[in-house]
């Protein structure tokens, strides 16, 4: 689906539908809409990030967490988790739903993310096998070397990322019992 023809559930503050507008059309006009992301750990505790393939329409060549993306109409948080998973990475596990955020930011000159987001936890043993229209490299990397890492680069990953290690890192790290 392109991302001129796909929907995206717009939302009220408390995450009700209220109705659904194009994609881009929602981030050029910074429309509430609901979103996920997906956070992986491995055995060892490090978490799973991928760089975003530069031709991405926003945030493209930064790194963030395993994936994103937008519940299709008539699609659960928890689905979209999934398939979204197994589209940009070729990774299916068990995922579990760990808590709802908001964040309101401009990715772009003429884009607004404004997301009620909904994020995912899971823990992966196996091969990653991304999707290079969608992911250009991936990493597993410990807490601590993240933390030191976004502090000093912070232009190297995306904001959302940024929001999630800042307001809840520990949860980010959890085993999959999170």
């Amino acid at each position: 689906m392109n991302d001129d023809a796909e929907q995206v559930i717009l939302v009220d503050a408390q995450d009700r539908e209220i109705g659904r507008a194009a994609k881009l059309a929602a981030h050029r006009q910074g429309l509430l809409h609901r979103a996920i992301s997906v956070s992986l750990v491995d055995p060892q505790g490090r978490l799973l990030l991928q760089r975003r393939a530069r031709e991405k329409y926003h945030s493209g060549g930064l790194w963030t967490n395993a994936c994103c993306t937008h519940p299709r109409p008539g699609e659960t948080t928890d689905d979209a988790a999934g398939r979204r998973l197994a589209e940009e990475l070729g990774v299916v596990c068990p995922l579990h739903w760990v808590l709802r955020t908001h964040y309101r930011a401009r990715v772009g000159e003429e884009l607004v993310e404004n997301e009620v987001v909904h994020l995912y936890h899971g823990l992966y043993v196996g091969e990653v096998r991304p999707d290079a229209q969608e992911v250009e490299g991936f990493i597993w990397t410990p807490k601590e070397t993240l933390l030191s890492d976004i502090e000093t680069r912070p232009e190297d990953y995306t904001y959302w990322f940024k929001h999630y290690v800042r307001s809840f890192a520990d949860r980010l790290f959890l085993g999959a019992a999170a």
